[in-house]
């Protein structure tokens, strides 16, 4: 865990950074400046603050390539293996792949909360997924086949899902700051690095998996411009819209991921309709968890239909989505194997009666919450009740 908790300092600095306007706009110098400003912060001594940047005012200057060249003689194994992978991934793998395979499975990226947020979606997948695979989500055999491979990445996503949303926390409190038209990078560097080169070295990744990652870097960014936006700017339905598409790039990694691990084609057509699916199932999930993510802040997007359209206007056009995006779903549904079509009919039913946050869409049967207009009176109301 001291990794993750050294990443997430480091995360919490290069958010600072960007909203003191320290920024270089280059990823690889705004972490080294996050560091260094962890350094200058540790305990030394009685050295106060005040001496330490006038320690660094005087003799920064006279600290020359030579003298860090001279430096680098001092630097032990440990330290060269740090510095070693953090050098580009092209770089690395003309050092020596093994070394890159030791460092992964030495360092601990995922926490046990992560993983215990993973579990339903794991279950959900295995639920509704399988079937598409020409599996039996009741069998054992077949779910534990599979299943460290894709409970460590959908773990890892959780991971970094919950350090966007300490981001998105920790840059909202920020009261004397303007947050500015592009929203904060989330991890400079790529925060799916590590386990692209898993995947690679386990040979399941594929160029589709990468961009479907890049999806979920994307949707992250997204959701901080639009929360944070809220009070600030005009919000774009197009960036809603293009939201609320890539919210379940986690499924698709790991429906990619089981094509890999069985060997097999990617089929299209099951592909879309999931796709759909998905869509469906996030506005639904929205729905359900409006409420509850007006007091957290977070992406929803009835939320942003009220800031686009209205109070008053926005049902009626998120209303307008849902019919839209049901029409292709019958239209997919059609052209599956009917007996596969009628079974994953059944599981959305099922998961629709269990209900909660992996509730499934149920044709038809759409209840949209009354819309909240004062979002901060509602949040001190509950506040109190609470």
């Amino acid at each position: 865990m001291e990794a993750l908790q050294k990443l997430e300092r480091v995360q919490n600095v290069l958010t600072l950074i960007e909203a003191r306007g320290l920024s270089s706009g280059h990823g690889d110098a705004d972490r080294f400046l996050a560091d260094f400003l962890l350094f200058l912060v540790k305990p030394c001594g009685k050295i106060t603050m005040e001496e330490r940047c006038r320690m660094i005012y005087e003799l920064l200057p006279k600290i020359s390539p030579e003298v860090l060249d001279e430096t680098c003689l001092f630097i032990n194994k440990e330290d060269c293996q740090q510095i070693h992978t953090a050098l580009p991934l092209h770089s690395s793998l003309d050092k020596g792949l093994d070394l890159h395979i030791s460092k992964i499975e030495e360092s601990p990226m995922v926490g046990l909360d992560a993983m215990e947020r993973a579990n339903s979606t794991l279950e959900d997948f295995y639920r509704s997924y399988l079937m598409f695979h020409d599996m039996d989500a009741n069998k054992p055999k077949e779910i534990f086949k599979y299943l460290p491979v894709l409970s460590f990445t959908e773990s890892y996503i959780y991971q970094l899902d919950t350090l966007n949303e300490k981001e998105l926390n920790l840059s909202s409190k920020i009261a004397d700051q303007t947050v500015g038209n592009n929203s904060i990078e989330f991890a400079r560097a790529d925060p799916f690095d590590p386990l692209i080169r898993l995947l690679q070295c386990q040979g399941l990744l594929t160029q589709r998996i990468r961009e479907e990652l890049n999806s979920g870097i994307e949707y992250w960014a997204l959701e901080r411009k639009l929360c944070h936006a809220l009070s600030r700017k005009k919000i774009l339905v197009e960036d809603v819209m293009r939201a609320i598409c890539l919210k379940s790039f986690d499924y698709r990694v790991l429906n990619l991921l089981l094509y890999q691990l069985r060997g097999q084609q990617v089929n299209e057509l099951h592909m879309e309709f999931l796709s759909i699916s998905e869509y469906l199932v996030e506005l639904a999930d929205d729905l359900y968890d409006y409420e509850d993510d007006v007091i957290e802040n977070s992406f929803n997007v009835l939320r942003m239909f009220v800031q686009i359209y209205g109070a008053s206007t926005a049902p009626s056009m998120l209303a307008k989505c849902i019919t839209e995006a049901e029409k292709r779903y019958e239209q997919l549904s059609g052209i599956l194997d009917p007996e596969l079509s009628s079974r994953y009919r059944r599981r959305c039913e099922e998961a629709t009666r269990e209900g909660g946050a992996t509730s499934g869409h149920a044709l038809g049967t759409w209840n949209i919450p009354a819309v909240i207009v004062d979002e901060e009176s509602f949040r001190l109301k509950r506040m109190k009740v609470g």
